[in-house]
């Protein structure tokens, strides 16, 4: 017998992405802009991916919550590796993107408007507080079994 699940499981998750420029502040006053993707994916409906592309050296992906971004255009928020609050003479002109690893840690700046606007494409995509409605659950607990960590692939 098939269930609603199953039927989840064959759709192709629907994506939203956008090619932004984000400016790497390597001091207060030295920055350098640098190609950046952002991504979301249905299929993983709390996660945004940012997948930083400087040119000439390997693309550097990170996954955090997309709540926290959404939360970070308004209010400094994060703990830990990644870190998002607003900037800017009213608050919102600019964002910054703290991420912190193993490796090092990098700051970033980003404008507002653009991740405001991908952001309400996410939503329309999979509206605030209905994200467990669109993930296969079946295929979370199957990859659990299996030993995998992505109930994606």
């Amino acid at each position: 017998m098939r269930g609603p699940l199953d039927r989840r499981e064959k759709a192709e998750p629907r994506t939203a992405a956008a090619e932004l420029t984000l400016r790497h502040i390597l001091s207060a006053r030295v920055s350098t802009p640098v190609p950046t993707r952002i991504g979301y994916r249905t299929d993983d409906p709390f996660a945004v991916s940012v997948e930083f592309r400087p040119p000439g050296e390997v693309p550097v992906l990170w996954v955090f919550s997309r709540e926290l971004l959404a939360s970070g255009l308004h209010r400094a928020v994060g703990r830990g590796d990644v870190r998002i609050w607003p900037t800017g003479k009213d608050g919102s002109a600019t964002v910054c993107l703290a991420f912190e690893s193993p490796a090092g840690r990098a700051l970033f700046e980003a404008d507002a408007v653009p991740l405001r606007i991908w952001l309400a494409r996410t939503f329309r995509l999979v509206p605030p507080g209905s994200e467990p409605s669109h993930i296969s659950w079946d295929a979370a607990i199957a990859a659990l079994l299996a030993g995998g960590a992505d109930a994606s692939e």
